[in-house]
């Protein structure tokens, strides 16, 4: 059973707001989304930490450096999971 998510319209106002966690690209996409433009309560309510975490290494390149910086200040933990050579990009 494919499960789907569907972003509010105060994260995603325009395009796309359908998105299946059961597909990489789709998941990948929505965690993006939801990092640029999601409030606090979306934060905690739309991202799942095992797969935030498994998908940092790529996710990390697609966000913008102020979100990225915050992020793995706030969570360390993200920065293990980085490849060494990309962790100062």
């Amino acid at each position: 059973m494919a499960v789907s998510v569907d972003l509010p319209l105060h994260i995603v106002w325009s395009g796309r707001t359908s998105y299946s966690l059961d597909r990489p690209k789709s998941r990948m996409t929505l965690y993006r989304t939801v990092l640029a433009e999601g409030l606090s309560e979306d934060l905690t309510a739309l991202l799942h930490h095992r797969l935030l975490t498994e998908q940092w290494p790529v996710l990390r390149r697609l966000i913008s450096p102020y979100i990225r910086e915050v992020w793995e200040d706030a969570f360390p933990e993200l920065l293990r999971t980085a490849p060494a050579d990309t962790t100062a990009a």
